[in-house]
């Protein structure tokens, strides 16, 4: 019997990649139900072809007229809060969290009470409040298998090396659009330059913090939650062919690469089909095609942001949260065009001094200081008290 699969984000590209996986084995997987946030033309789309039992709408502009009584077979639920009713349902064994920022925190949240196999592609989710997770976990029986390439590597490396064995492991990055642009001209970037990323097909907000390595400082956090490393032995290696995606380096100096074609179909079959083996060739991609493949350090002044990410971590507590909030307000300033791309590591900056750091032990505190941080910047722009273009 094929196994039901819910995804949260359908219409974005890891989302995509998950539809990708349910096409190739129809006979393995059922999508149960799904979200988009306001795109209805994706979601007809999607309907038509899988027939799910359940459709949420999340945007609170969404026109519900447009679907109507369109679906006999797929009921259709509007609001951000019914993904928390919709993980819950009990038909549904594994959950794909593909939202964008703090947004997949709360669903996230449920589907591990529900005891559910959960295919985590939401790394704000352990940023914001990676403490309550690894807690919720240990008295659950939900299981978090990752699904950002690099983390699903290591994931996949650590199931075959002894931990302690380990004495580092780094997360790869390609160092985006402008790795190479002088520094000089980063306070000049357009959003349109920064939303073309030399490799992968990602949503704007992901496209952004790429270019300035401030989703390797998020994936830097998540990697300490999920695989319980201190900071010190979490490396980044910028790999501009983006083939090796996770390293685990062993105390005997030698080193484990997990590589594969940049594609997000190789940690999206992976996590569905956890703890079996993905049973065919997804893409043949030999070694002897991959060319020459390079590493290089990080460069801290093109990337302050990834440094932060860091600080933030070894503080702990709600700093994280605070980082990953003040991130995305920030984002959507320089998306809007109201904020250069160079300030967006100075506005984090700016929240992690001001806005009270906590060390909570309830989800409350972390959804605090996450509203805290963006009322900060919200409110210190609209003061303009930040810079302006």
């Amino acid at each position: 019997m094929a196994r039901n699969v819910c995804i949260l984000g359908a219409s974005g590209s890891v989302g995509e990649s998950t539809l990708k996986v349910l096409r190739a084995f129809p006979e393995e997987f059922h999508l149960h139900s799904f979200s988009v946030h306001s795109n209805l033309e994706k979601a007809m789309k999607v309907v038509e072809e899988f027939q799910p039992e359940f459709l949420c709408i999340t945007s609170e502009f969404a026109d519900r007229t447009k679907l109507g009584s369109k679906y006999k077979n797929t009921s259709v639920l509007y609001g951000a809060s019914s993904l928390c009713e919709l993980v819950k349902i009990p038909e549904i064994e594994t959950v794909v969290t593909a939202l964008v920022g703090a947004a997949g925190v709360l669903p996230t949240v449920e589907a591990i009470k529900a005891g559910k196999k959960i295919g985590i592609a939401n790394k704000e989710t352990l940023v914001t409040c990676g403490p309550y997770i690894n807690h919720l976990l240990e008295n659950s029986n939900s299981i978090l298998v990752p699904v950002d390439s690099e983390h699903n590597a290591i994931y996949q490396l650590l199931s075959s090396v002894k931990k302690d064995s380990v004495e580092r492991i780094l997360l790869t990055a390609s160092g985006g659009p402008f790795r190479t642009l002088p520094l000089e001209e980063l306070s000049k970037v357009t959003v349109e330059q920064t939303l073309k990323h030399p490799t992968w097909n990602m949503g704007p907000k992901i496209t952004v913090d790429s270019a300035g390595m401030i989703n390797k400082g998020l994936e830097v956090i998540e990697a300490h939650y999920l695989f319980g490393f201190p900071y010190e032995k979490i490396g980044v290696t910028i790999h501009p062919q983006s083939i090796a995606h996770g390293i685990v380096e062993t105390k005997d100096g030698a080193s484990f690469v997990y590589s594969s074609y940049p594609d997000m179909i190789f940690p999206v079959a992976h996590s569905l089909f956890y703890p079996e083996t993905v049973p065919k060739v997804l893409r043949y991609y030999p070694a002897t095609d991959w060319g020459k493949l390079e590493f290089m350090d990080v460069d801290p002044e093109r990337y302050p942001g990834l440094a932060l990410a860091y600080e933030a971590g070894k503080v702990g507590g709600t700093a994280p949260s605070i980082f990953n909030a003040a991130n995305e307000v920030a984002v959507e300033l320089f998306l809007q065009k109201e904020v250069r791309f160079i300030d967006i590591p100075e506005l984090i900056r700016s929240a992690l001094e001001s806005v009270e750091v906590t060390y909570p032990v309830e989800l409350e505190g972390y959804l605090k200081a996450d509203f805290n941080a963006r009322e900060f910047i919200r409110n210190s722009r609209n003061k303009k008290v930040l810079p302006l273009c």
